[in-house]
């Protein structure tokens, strides 16, 4: 059977960040891929101009709908944008279960501008996290999950992976790419304690859409073993960022805009 992954996710018209990274994530990692779409976005490699939110309703009309005909092994969720969406994903989520959920909780984009408000993060904090099987906040996001200043140290990052783990997801890795430094460092926390792994980081400005691609990568990874959430998560998550960190050090041969560029979610498949 063909290992199937779904995104629940916001538009970007530039292709690099959102559904688009999502879908071609999953293809490039030889998953199929479906999509139920939750915002519009007007954005480019410099910034987002405008959101346009699909109604909570038919948020979950798109949901119940593919997955009373497509079975799917596993499930990404990114920016849901307003409150009534993340509930209404969150009661479908209940309902069907369709695979292991990992949830990037998409709040701010690269560019700095904010994508979801107040009410929305209240609603991942409360309805959605306890439901996720892993969580994939970055540092600032990590903060206003938990009401807190960012992170500036490994140790502080520890610190809040720890209290979202008590949130209720079974897993949670805190990105700590703002942390800065030479190499980028992620903290991984379950309920078995905790690891922090890192990469040498890359300088490069073809930034666009890394947190979309390492979530859905993960998410690919685990259709591709079945959809059964592992008793290890690491080798996963180490998977997904083996290709984020490909992706990211082709990135700017792509050329694609002026701002921060996408990531090469293809450097394995285009030739030249």
């Amino acid at each position: 059977m063909t290992a199937v992954a779904l995104t629940v996710a916001g538009s970007d018209p530039s292709g690099g960040a959102g559904i688009q990274a999502d879908l071609k994530t999953f293809s490039a990692l030889g998953v199929y891929g479906t999509a139920v779409l939750t915002a519009l976005t007007a954005q480019n490699t410099r910034g987002v101009t405008g959101v346009h939110p699909v109604p909570a309703e038919f948020v979950g009309a798109q949901l119940r709908t593919l997955l009373d005909d497509v079975p799917v092994q596993a499930t990404k969720l990114g920016m849901l944008g307003t409150a009534a969406v993340v509930r209404e994903v969150a009661a479908v989520l209940a309902e069907r279960r369709p695979g292991p959920v990992i949830c990037d909780p998409v709040m701010v984009a690269t560019s700095g501008d904010r994508l979801v408000d107040e009410d929305a993060v209240d609603a991942v904090r409360t309805d959605l996290l306890p439901l996720a099987d892993v969580i994939t906040p970055n540092v600032p996001e990590a903060a206003a999950l938990l009401d807190t200043i960012p992170a500036t140290s490994v140790e502080e990052l520890t610190e809040q992976a720890l209290a979202l783990l008590r949130l209720g997801p079974r897993t949670v890795l805190v990105k700590g790419g703002h942390l800065g430094g030479a190499e980028s460092v992620d903290v991984l926390a379950t309920p078995d304690g905790v690891r922090v792994t890192s990469r040498p980081r890359l300088a490069t400005s073809a930034t666009h859409g890394t947190g979309c691609t390492l979530s859905s990568a993960v998410a690919a990874l685990v259709a591709r073993q079945g959809g059964r959430p592992p008793t290890d998560w690491l080798p996963v998550i180490e998977g997904a960022r083996d290709y984020l960190q490909s992706a990211l050090a082709a990135g700017q041969s792509l050329g694609i805009g002026s701002g921060h560029g996408p990531v090469h979610h293809f450097v394995d498949w285009w030739e030249g």
